[in-house]
């Protein structure tokens, strides 16, 4: 049984992305890890990776954070958490392929309409 209890990234949404990315490196000491350009980059915050990013959609532009959750396996967490009811926006998708593997997600809302999701990386083929 799938068992959520490990967060693995959150996003917080940003406008302007060199000032928040200096301000989080310079500012907070935080360690920088990757880009994406050009809305994404990401910190290590503890183990749990900090995404700061452009909301992509209009529905995304607030203030708050989407919780990632870590999976082993991606595909079979999705489909035990679909025969309890979650219901994804869509299949587990590839978000990145990074030099250690691939990172697949997956986006589902909760009760209150608040975006979660499942995070899994895949080691490289």
């Amino acid at each position: 049984m799938v068992r959520l209890a490990k967060i693995e990234q959150i996003a917080v949404n940003i406008y302007d992305m060199a000032r928040a990315e200096a301000f989080y490196r310079d500012a907070l000491g935080m360690q920088h890890l990757f880009s994406v350009p050009p809305n994404m980059t990401f910190f290590d915050c503890g183990g749990v990776r900090l995404m700061l990013t452009k909301a992509s959609e209009t529905r995304l532009d607030h203030p708050s954070s989407i919780i990632y959750f870590q999976v082993d396996d991606i595909h079979q967490a999705c489909r035990e958490m679909t025969e309890r009811g979650v219901v994804f926006e869509r299949e587990p998708t590839l978000a990145a392929k990074m030099e250690d593997g691939e990172l697949w997600m997956a986006f589902f809302n909760d009760s209150e309409g608040n975006l979660l999701a499942l995070s899994s990386k895949k080691p490289p083929a």
